[in-house]
C-alpha cells in the first residue's frame, strides 16, 4: 500500500467557524468547500482536516448526529512558547496553558469554536 496523504473527518455543527480558526490560527487553506463540507490543507504536507456538518447524509445514518468529542488534533511545533505567545496575540486563550509530561511532552492546548481541540507539542531532542 502507498499512502500518498492523510486526512482526518470532523463532525461538527458550524463547518465555516471551525474552517475559519483552522485557517487563522494554524495556517490552513480550504482546498474544497460545499453546503456542510470543508476539506482545509497546508502546503507543508500536514495532515489535511475535513469538517462535516452533523447531520450530513454522507456520513452513515448511525454517525449523522454524532458531534465529534474526545478527540485532540495534534501539532509538534519547535518552539511552544512563541505558538502561545501567538496564540495569544491573535486572541486565542488556551484551554491549556503549557505543561510539562513527567516522560517529557511539552504541550498546550486550544479549542475551537464546535468544542474541536488542537493540541500543540514540543518533544524534547527535537
Amino acid at each position: 500500500m502507498q499512502i500518498t496523504s492523510s486526512a482526518i473527518s470532523l463532525t461538527v455543527d458550524d463547518v465555516p467557524a471551525s474552517s475559519k480558526f483552522l485557517a487563522d490560527h494554524f495556517g490552513y487553506a480550504v482546498r474544497m468547500a460545499a453546503d456542510g463540507f470543508a476539506s482545509l490543507g497546508r502546503d507543508d504536507g500536514g495532515v489535511d482536516l475535513i469538517f462535516l456538518r452533523r447531520g450530513i447524509e454522507v456520513l452513515p445514518p448511525e454517525l449523522r448526529q454524532v458531534h465529534t468529542a474526545g478527540t485532540i488534533v495534534a501539532f509538534v511545533v519547535d518552539d511552544l512558547e512563541a505558538e502561545q505567545a501567538r496564540l495569544r496575540a491573535e486572541g486565542v486563550e488556551p484551554t491549556l496553558p503549557i505543561r510539562e509530561e513527567p516522560w517529557g511532552e511539552r504541550l498546550l492546548l486550544v479549542t475551537d469554536p464546535n468544542g474541536v481541540v488542537y493540541e500543540l507539542v514540543e518533544w524534547p531532542d527535537r
